[in-house]
């Protein structure tokens, strides 16, 4: 794509990255036939073929974004579907990124939908503030659906449907410890406990730590770790997406200096996807890019992990899992065989869907700000997982986990879940 920036513009090396991403694109459309949003609605500026043409329009003139603009841009799930498919490899990712935080800068939002993104920025991050709201939403749930009558209002009658019905107790292992290995130490890991995951399903850390622990694997909850900023990061809030990725940074740089890291294990792809990012996003920073570069470099998704132990295999399980593999984790991190390949030899029969690539409408906030095209991608996902008439759905991110489980009755869990009761933990209470 040619390109026609000044040189002026070219000194900011954001501009400058923007316009080395745009000039790889082709034009050739191939995203389109793998992009949710174009698939869904139809509409070519809902494709990232589009989005890159109004994101390059913008930018190179200077200017604020606009409401059009704006409305695109919003609709887009970072699913990353189209850096996948894309044969001139698009940094797509990182040029949306960079549309975000202009929008977030250049544009006002209405009133309504600007209070709607700060309380979400304020509450989701932080486990005491979310776990209180949550409990309040039960008192609100009778109303979501005259909220959602109201198109500015939509988001949180939204947010009250997806509130849980009751809200788990705060987990030990939520709070900073070590957790020793059983028997012989064959390694040190720090888990990520994060924010959201850990408030509406605690389980998925613990069946974690009790599978590492038994194969020898010493896991650090480290003090002072917290939410790894992807939530906002994925709202154009730059700084305060900046300010998380240091402090986990500062815990994680501690933990390696002292007594040594073979990973950083993370259970939802969402923050892994952003954790491995950290090197890029804190690169201008002279005082945090080469500790944020060995962060993201020990960063693995706990599948990946996994993978590296060599589990034994185990006798074979009447039991059928539907796989559906998270966006984060099949396009952000490009870890698509490992989980599948872990479920097979623990004894599962495990199953693809159709339309594997195709996002199940969760991501991050996607729900609660876009809730008529996420509930139209729910329905196609969870058509085409009930399609292969499974036992059980597996799936390695709580946002998925979460969506899905409000659109069928499959139990859903997450693969760290079946693999902990495979190798002699407890069985998953979704299954119970």
């Amino acid at each position: 794509m040619q390109t026609n920036f000044t040189a002026e513009q070219l000194t900011d090396p954001h501009i400058a990255e923007a316009e080395s991403i745009l000039r790889k694109c082709v034009h050739c459309g191939f995203c389109t036939a793998t992009c949710p949003t174009y698939v869904t609605l139809g509409n070519e500026l809902d494709s990232p073929r589009g989005r890159i043409y109004l994101i390059k329009d913008m930018l190179e003139n200077g200017r604020p974004a606009d409401k059009d603009l704006v409305t695109h841009i919003d609709r887009c799930l970072s699913c990353l579907a189209c850096t996948t498919t894309c044969p001139s490899g698009v940094d797509y990712m990182h040029l949306v990124d960079h549309a975000r935080i202009h929008i977030e800068k250049t544009y006002r939002r209405p009133l309504v939908n600007r209070l709607t993104r700060a309380v979400l920025a304020m509450t989701l991050p932080y486990p005491a503030r979310f776990r209180a709201a949550l409990r309040l939403a039960r008192l609100g749930r009778p109303f979501s659906g005259l909220l959602k009558r109201v198109p500015a209002l939509r988001p949180l009658g939204a947010m009250l449907d997806l509130a849980p019905a009751s809200v788990p107790p705060v987990s030990a292992i939520a709070r900073p410890a070590v957790h020793p290995a059983a028997g012989e130490r064959h390694g040190r890991v720090a888990i990520l406990t994060g924010c959201a995951q850990g408030v509406l399903d605690p389980g998925i850390n613990a069946a974690t730590v009790r599978l590492l622990t038994r194969l020898g694997i010493e896991v650090v909850v480290p003090e002072g770790e917290g939410c790894c900023g992807a939530l906002v990061h994925h709202m154009g809030r730059e700084e305060q997406a900046l300010a998380s990725a240091r402090r986990n940074v500062d815990v994680w740089i501690r933990e390696i200096d002292d007594d040594g890291l073979d990973a950083i294990v993370i259970t939802a792809s969402g923050c892994g996807t952003t954790i491995k990012d950290y090197g890029h996003m804190l690169r201008l920073d002279p005082h945090y890019a080469g500790k944020a570069e060995r962060v993201s470099a020990l960063a693995k998704d706990v599948t990946e992990y996994l993978s590296t132990l060599e589990l034994p295999m185990q006798e074979r399980k009447n039991l059928t899992v539907a796989y559906h593999s998270a966006c984060s984790l099949q396009h952000g991190q490009k870890v698509t065989m490992a989980p599948k390949a872990l479920l097979r030899n623990a004894g599962f029969t495990v199953r693809d869907p159709a339309e594997g690539h195709l996002c199940c409408g969760s991501a991050g906030t996607y729900n609660i700000m876009q809730s008529e095209i996420s509930a139209k991608l729910k329905a196609r996902k969870v058509k085409n997982l009930e399609a292969t008439k499974p036992d059980v759905i597996a799936a390695g991110n709580i946002g998925c986990l979460t969506q899905i489980a409000s659109g069928t009755s499959v139990p859903i869990v997450h693969t760290v879940e079946l693999l902990d009761w495979a190798y002699g933990g407890e069985k998953p209470p979704g299954l119970a």
